[in-house]
């Protein structure tokens, strides 16, 4: 059992980027009990990006807690590719005027691996924007679940949240679960939030099949293309190239 903590602190008008990276050392069972803070004084900048990819046999829960002053920016990207049993919990206070933050993620899960990913955003202050965006890869009988709360209090006028979650199925015996979440108690916001579940378009299989592709293969490619959208947000180019050359690896068909 390990139970790191990580504790970012940036001062007003200071900026760091920090990326945290998971791993098993040997295939035996583990549980990773991990949490990190985030504090962003006014002006300040912090951008975290957390990787997981333990064994098949892994347990990992984490909490991630934000806290940013006026005209701050936080900004998190969780990465889940391991684990049997995975619990990411993410939670973001805009306690500055003009604050922005930016939730990203992507969880491929295959076999029987169980993800869930639960969000909170709370808009404390006015003319603040939150930007939300997770996305599942769901294959084999594993079971993904994403459950994101916006809450807007009543001073945060002006407050612009955005929320999305997508998820694929790549079997018939893949689940996922999504709640998107809005309690809004101001008058002058824009808020969006949506959910989708559903499997690769046929149509564009066949297109790619038409040019000569294999049917794994265009799965293989199609796959990709949706689950690179959030890695190619991720400022730093060895963990994106890194992590995109995985996922490529990891979606290949079997030879």
């Amino acid at each position: 059992m390990s139970y790191p903590r990580v504790l970012v602190a940036a001062e007003r008008g200071a900026a760091v980027t920090v990326v945290e990276s998971y791993a098993s050392l040997s295939e035996g069972a583990h549980f990773t009990n991990a949490q990190t803070e985030m504090s962003a004084a006014d002006g300040a900048r912090i951008d975290v990006t957390r990787v997981q990819l333990e064994n098949a046999a892994a347990c990992h829960v984490s909490g991630t807690f934000a806290r940013q002053g006026r005209d701050g920016h936080c900004a998190t990207r969780c990465i889940t590719l391991g684990g049997a049993l995975v619990r990411n919990d993410v939670a973001v206070v805009l306690d500055g005027e003009n604050g922005e933050s930016v939730l990203d993620g992507l969880y491929v899960a295959d076999g029987t691996q169980h993800v869930d990913t639960h969000t909170m955003i709370d808009h404390a202050q006015p003319h603040c924007a939150s930007h939300e965006a997770y996305k599942g890869v769901i294959g084999g009988s594993a079971r993904g679940v994403f459950a994101g709360r916006i809450i807007v209090r009543p001073d945060a006028q002006k407050t612009d949240a955005k929320q999305s979650n997508n998820n694929l199925l790549l079997t018939d015996t893949a689940s996922a679960d999504s709640k998107p979440q809005l309690e809004i108690f101001a008058d002058d916001v824009k808020c969006t939030h949506g959910a989708t579940v559903g499997r690769l378009d046929d149509d564009a299989i066949f297109y790619l099949r038409a040019r000569g592709i294999g049917h794994d293969d265009a799965r293989a490619i199609l796959t990709y293309a949706f689950a690179s959208e959030i890695v190619g947000r991720i400022p730093v180019a060895a963990v994106r190239e890194y992590l995109d050359a995985l996922i490529l690896q990891r979606l290949q068909p079997a030879t």
